[in-house]
């Protein structure tokens, strides 16, 4: 049960980013095609765009994010406890020892961040050392330290440069449209091409509207089944299931962060807003009944 569920989520991923890559083609192609009519000038573009976000944000994305959530790096003479408990965690994980941050937050909750398991951080609230016994900390941080050996730290930094291409060509092309239309392109046969402005009405659409939409909810699948795996992991790590399930009914049951980044939120084990609309659909975590039951069933 426990292997099947991590190839079947292993798989789930390797679908979204081949969907995270066709979006930004189509997105590319409908800029192409509307400035230039050619589309393959639009897509090599955004692929461009999209390597070179990438390579900025390469360079250290755990400092950011940990400066973002107001984290303070600590040493072992800091906190023993907690700094043996992640140097247990990374053991059997048969990953570096990441570097450990403690967020002065009440709310219980944690996160990992880096670019790969060499320069991964890992992060926990005050309020999560206050509440959770040990048994209840090794499933927390199994989980954190699951996101870096399965590299989910890799996909999530991967997934906000995609993202943030796809939203920036889409706001580019939405301010061109608006000042200039679309493409310069005047000639009388080709704008009385009924086909011509069909295609053209569609670019427009993806392009500023579902395009955009596509790509967030890509990012969110992402987020949601990454968290399964990790729970699932986090057991095959602990060999106990029950920690991880008593720590993550405290966190649901916990009051909001309030020095969590909102840009961050999907990085946390549990959302540190409780903020889950109507529907699961735009949520950046799966629903934690389903995460405690799949742990049951282990």
């Amino acid at each position: 049960m426990l292997y099947q569920q991590i190839a079947r989520n292993k798989r789930k991923t390797a679908l979204i980013m081949v969907l995270f890559v066709v979006i930004l083609t189509l997105v590319g192609a409908g800029i192409g095609y509307l400035f230039s009519n050619s589309p393959w000038i639009g897509i090599i573009i955004a692929l461009i765009g999209s390597l070179l976000y990438l390579f900025i944000t390469w360079r250290n994305p755990a400092n950011m994010i940990m400066s973002l959530n107001q984290a303070q790096e600590i040493q072992e003479a800091d906190n023993p406890e907690l700094w043996h408990i992640v140097e247990d965690m990374a053991m059997v994980a048969r990953v570096p020892m990441p570097r450990v941050f403690i967020i002065p937050d009440p709310s219980p909750n944690a996160f990992a961040t880096g670019r790969d398991p060499e320069h991964s951080a890992v992060a926990v609230t005050q309020g999560i050392l206050e509440l959770m016994d040990r048994e209840e900390l090794e499933g927390v941080l199994g989980h954190e330290l699951s996101h870096v050996r399965n590299y989910d730290i890799l996909l999530s930094t991967i997934a906000v440069v995609l993202v943030g291409v796809i939203s920036f060509i889409s706001g580019m092309a939405s301010r061109s449209i608006w000042f200039f239309g679309g493409s310069s392109d005047r000639d009388d046969d080709r704008s009385s091409n009924a086909f011509e402005m069909i295609f053209k009405v569609i670019a427009i659409i993806f392009v500023l509207i579902l395009g955009p939409i596509s790509a967030s909810l890509a990012q969110m699948a992402l987020s949601r089944n990454r968290e399964y795996l990790a729970d699932a992991s986090s057991v095959e790590l602990t060999r106990n299931p029950q920690g991880l399930i008593s720590a993550l009914k405290k966190i649901e049951n916990s009051q909001p962060m309030k020095r969590a980044d909102r840009s961050s939120a999907g990085l946390y084990i549990e959302n540190p807003f409780h903020n889950h609309g109507l529907s699961h659909l735009f949520d950046t975590h799966p629903p934690t009944e389903d995460r405690i039951k799949r742990l049951e069933n282990m």
